[in-house]
């Protein structure tokens, strides 16, 4: 048997107190952080060869340098206390499933984006967690710069370290401008990476449950 919950949106905006015990979320961009990059972002466009005065170009560098600090916001955020904000005792131990969550992320290598979808599973092992810390978790991870690989395992770590369920399933698929921009150009390829823990890991039939679990369109 499995929890199954497919997220709608992420438009969730975090207030002090209440169920998140302190935890909030705000977008805010340091004056002179702001200023520092748009300065060298500046400079960029005038080694590309752009006129940085002509009108379209006025504000890009920064627009940019918000952009960035928004695409990487992760650096600033703790995904373990996003957890440990919504952590309840329950006596459930069968599988919870979030999955198709959106993921929009920075290849580490270009910095060109990455984006696909996440699906996690945990088996609780005396405490569940807020359905909708679980995606914030994938946020704060891939909002860093990333390779696909390491950010399934973040993902996978820090449920298994504050929950200790008796099993952590992370699978992501996504699709990388990198390759399909640029370099060898396959508009088409899509890379899958996975991690497990516990029961997903040990017992084939949990695992095997799980992957024809997000793989199913349940309505």
């Amino acid at each position: 048997m499995a929890y199954l919950c497919k997220p709608k949106s992420k438009s969730i905006h975090f207030k002090e107190g209440g169920m998140n015990k302190g935890y909030s979320k705000e977008d805010h961009y340091p004056g002179e952080t702001t200023q520092a990059l748009a300065r060298r972002y500046k400079e960029i466009l005038g080694l590309l060869g752009e006129d940085n005065e002509r009108e379209g170009l006025q504000d890009t560098p920064e627009r940019v340098a918000k952009a960035m600090q928004f695409l990487t916001q992760g650096y600033g955020q703790d995904p373990e206390a996003i957890l440990k904000s919504a952590m309840f005792r329950e006596d459930y131990k069968q599988m919870v499933i979030v999955k198709d969550i959106e993921i929009y992320s920075l290849c580490e290598h270009h910095m060109l984006p990455f984006f696909g979808k996440a699906h996690v599973a945990y088996i609780p092992n005396g405490h569940i967690v807020g359905l909708s810390k679980i995606p914030r978790v994938v946020d704060v991870f891939a909002r860093r710069l990333q390779v696909q690989e390491r950010l399934t395992t973040q993902i996978k770590e820090c449920i298994q370290n504050v929950l200790h369920p008796l099993g952590v399933a992370v699978v992501i698929e996504a699709q990388h401008l990198c390759m399909s921009m640029r370099g060898v150009q396959k508009q088409n390829s899509v890379t899958t990476t996975s991690d497990f823990t516990g029961g997903f890991l040990n017992n084939p039939q949990t695992r095997m449950e799980f992957l024809r679990l997000i793989g199913s369109d349940l309505k």
